[in-house]
Protein backbone atom coordinates (compact mmCIF):
# COMPACT_ATOMS: atom_id res chain seq x y z
CA UNK A 1 0.00 0.00 0.00
CA UNK A 2 1.76 3.41 -1.29
CA UNK A 3 1.71 6.32 1.16
CA UNK A 4 -1.41 8.11 -0.41
CA UNK A 5 -3.42 5.06 0.20
CA UNK A 6 -2.14 4.33 3.66
CA UNK A 7 -3.66 8.12 4.92
CA UNK A 8 -6.50 7.88 2.86
CA UNK A 9 -7.01 4.43 4.81
CA UNK A 10 -6.63 6.50 8.08
CA UNK A 11 -9.22 9.25 7.27
CA UNK A 12 -12.04 6.69 6.79
CA UNK A 13 -13.82 6.64 10.35
CA UNK A 14 -13.47 10.85 10.43
CA UNK A 15 -15.23 10.68 7.20
CA UNK A 16 -17.49 8.47 8.11
CA UNK A 17 -18.93 10.57 11.09
CA UNK A 18 -18.94 13.96 8.85
CA UNK A 19 -21.42 11.74 6.54
CA UNK A 20 -23.27 10.64 9.21
CA UNK A 21 -23.88 14.14 10.64
CA UNK A 22 -24.81 15.20 7.46
CA UNK A 23 -27.37 12.34 6.12
CA UNK A 24 -30.06 10.80 8.76
CA UNK A 25 -29.72 7.22 6.27
CA UNK A 26 -26.19 5.61 7.39
CA UNK A 27 -26.67 3.29 4.32
CA UNK A 28 -26.25 7.15 2.51
CA UNK A 29 -23.89 8.29 4.61
CA UNK A 30 -21.71 5.09 3.58
CA UNK A 31 -22.29 6.03 0.03
CA UNK A 32 -21.39 9.26 0.47
CA UNK A 33 -17.86 8.24 1.45
CA UNK A 34 -17.57 5.74 -0.85
CA UNK A 35 -18.39 8.16 -3.45
CA UNK A 36 -15.93 10.52 -1.62
CA UNK A 37 -12.82 7.48 -1.08
CA UNK A 38 -13.71 6.61 -5.34
CA UNK A 39 -13.18 10.24 -6.50
CA UNK A 40 -10.48 10.84 -4.30
CA UNK A 41 -8.81 8.01 -6.23
CA UNK A 42 -9.90 9.22 -9.43
CA UNK A 43 -8.04 12.25 -8.61
CA UNK A 44 -5.38 11.55 -6.62
CA UNK A 45 -3.02 13.05 -9.25
CA UNK A 46 -5.02 16.31 -8.24
CA UNK A 47 -3.59 16.09 -4.46
CA UNK A 48 -0.53 17.99 -3.66
CA UNK A 49 1.66 15.81 -1.53
CA UNK A 50 2.61 18.64 1.69
CA UNK A 51 -0.90 19.52 1.80
CA UNK A 52 -3.55 18.53 3.94
CA UNK A 53 -5.43 15.27 3.03
CA UNK A 54 -8.00 15.21 5.51
CA UNK A 55 -9.32 18.90 4.43
CA UNK A 56 -8.80 18.19 0.63
CA UNK A 57 -11.13 14.94 1.23
CA UNK A 58 -13.60 16.67 3.49
CA UNK A 59 -13.77 19.29 0.58
CA UNK A 60 -14.35 16.77 -1.69
CA UNK A 61 -17.43 15.51 0.15
CA UNK A 62 -19.08 18.61 0.62
CA UNK A 63 -19.11 19.33 -2.58
CA UNK A 64 -20.32 15.48 -3.63
CA UNK A 65 -22.79 16.33 -0.59
CA UNK A 66 -23.98 19.59 -2.02
CA UNK A 67 -24.38 18.18 -5.57
CA UNK A 68 -26.20 15.39 -4.15
CA UNK A 69 -28.62 18.26 -2.92
CA UNK A 70 -29.45 19.57 -5.80
CA UNK A 71 -29.93 16.48 -7.58
CA UNK A 72 -32.47 15.17 -4.97
CA UNK A 73 -34.01 18.31 -5.06
CA UNK A 74 -35.68 17.20 -8.10
CA UNK A 75 -36.27 13.70 -7.69
CA UNK A 76 -39.05 12.23 -5.05
CA UNK A 77 -38.17 11.54 -1.30
CA UNK A 78 -37.31 8.15 -0.59
CA UNK A 79 -37.36 7.08 3.06
CA UNK A 80 -35.61 4.67 5.29
CA UNK A 81 -37.86 2.75 7.06
CA UNK A 82 -35.25 1.02 9.59
CA UNK A 83 -32.00 3.00 10.84
CA UNK A 84 -28.78 1.41 10.06
CA UNK A 85 -26.40 1.04 13.32
CA UNK A 86 -22.98 -0.53 13.96
CA UNK A 87 -23.48 -3.96 15.33
CA UNK A 88 -19.91 -4.50 17.06
CA UNK A 89 -20.80 -1.42 19.00
CA UNK A 90 -22.62 -2.18 23.00
CA UNK A 91 -23.76 0.89 24.33
CA UNK A 92 -26.13 1.51 27.75
CA UNK A 93 -29.65 2.50 27.02
CA UNK A 94 -28.79 5.64 28.56
CA UNK A 95 -26.32 6.60 26.39
CA UNK A 96 -28.77 5.28 23.59
CA UNK A 97 -31.47 7.75 24.23
CA UNK A 98 -28.80 10.72 24.70
CA UNK A 99 -27.03 9.73 20.89
CA UNK A 100 -30.93 9.63 19.68
CA UNK A 101 -31.58 13.17 21.43
CA UNK A 102 -28.31 14.36 20.15
CA UNK A 103 -29.04 13.48 16.44
CA UNK A 104 -32.59 14.87 16.50
CA UNK A 105 -31.43 17.99 17.52
CA UNK A 106 -28.67 18.27 15.02
CA UNK A 107 -30.69 17.60 12.59
CA UNK A 108 -33.15 20.03 13.90
CA UNK A 109 -30.25 22.83 12.98
CA UNK A 110 -30.23 24.37 9.54
CA UNK A 111 -28.04 22.13 6.90
CA UNK A 112 -25.80 25.50 7.09
CA UNK A 113 -24.75 25.60 11.14
CA UNK A 114 -25.13 21.43 10.90
CA UNK A 115 -22.56 21.36 8.59
CA UNK A 116 -19.84 24.00 10.32
CA UNK A 117 -20.71 22.46 13.83
CA UNK A 118 -19.94 18.77 12.29
CA UNK A 119 -17.02 19.73 11.06
CA UNK A 120 -15.49 21.95 14.30
CA UNK A 121 -17.21 19.82 16.96
CA UNK A 122 -16.58 16.37 15.77
CA UNK A 123 -13.78 16.82 13.21
CA UNK A 124 -11.94 18.94 15.25
CA UNK A 125 -11.01 20.80 12.34
CA UNK A 126 -9.52 24.56 13.29
CA UNK A 127 -12.30 27.97 12.09
CA UNK A 128 -9.50 28.52 8.84
CA UNK A 129 -9.87 24.86 7.63
CA UNK A 130 -13.70 24.77 7.78
CA UNK A 131 -13.35 27.74 5.82
CA UNK A 132 -11.53 26.83 3.09
CA UNK A 133 -13.47 23.55 2.79
CA UNK A 134 -17.02 25.15 2.54
CA UNK A 135 -15.39 28.06 0.89
CA UNK A 136 -16.88 30.67 2.75
CA UNK A 137 -15.64 33.57 4.70
CA UNK A 138 -14.19 32.57 8.10
CA UNK A 139 -16.63 35.28 10.06
CA UNK A 140 -19.58 33.24 8.52
CA UNK A 141 -17.65 29.94 10.25
CA UNK A 142 -17.50 31.60 13.42
CA UNK A 143 -21.33 32.95 12.77
CA UNK A 144 -22.56 29.95 12.08
CA UNK A 145 -21.19 27.47 14.83
CA UNK A 146 -21.99 30.18 17.63
CA UNK A 147 -25.80 30.21 16.39
CA UNK A 148 -25.84 26.22 16.20
CA UNK A 149 -23.73 26.23 19.72
CA UNK A 150 -26.83 28.12 21.21
CA UNK A 151 -29.27 26.46 19.83
CA UNK A 152 -27.92 22.78 20.28
CA UNK A 153 -27.65 24.84 24.34
CA UNK A 154 -31.08 25.65 24.42
CA UNK A 155 -32.61 22.52 23.21
CA UNK A 156 -30.51 19.76 25.19
CA UNK A 157 -30.36 21.54 28.53
CA UNK A 158 -32.96 24.43 28.09
CA UNK A 159 -30.96 27.37 28.97
CA UNK A 160 -32.19 30.52 27.51
CA UNK A 161 -29.86 31.97 24.99
CA UNK A 162 -27.37 35.03 25.49
CA UNK A 163 -29.31 36.22 22.80
CA UNK A 164 -30.23 40.38 22.57
CA UNK A 165 -33.43 41.06 23.83
CA UNK A 166 -35.88 43.18 22.24
CA UNK A 167 -35.87 46.79 23.75
CA UNK A 168 -39.35 48.13 23.45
Amino acid sequence: MNSFDQQLSEQIPALRRYARSLLHSGSQADDLVQDCLTRALERQHLWQAGTDLRAWLFTLMHNLFVNQLRRNARQPVAVTLVEDTPGDVVIGPEQVARNQQLHRQMARLPFPQREVLALVALEGFTYQQVAEILDIPIGTVMSRLNRARESMRQWLYSEPGSGLRRVK
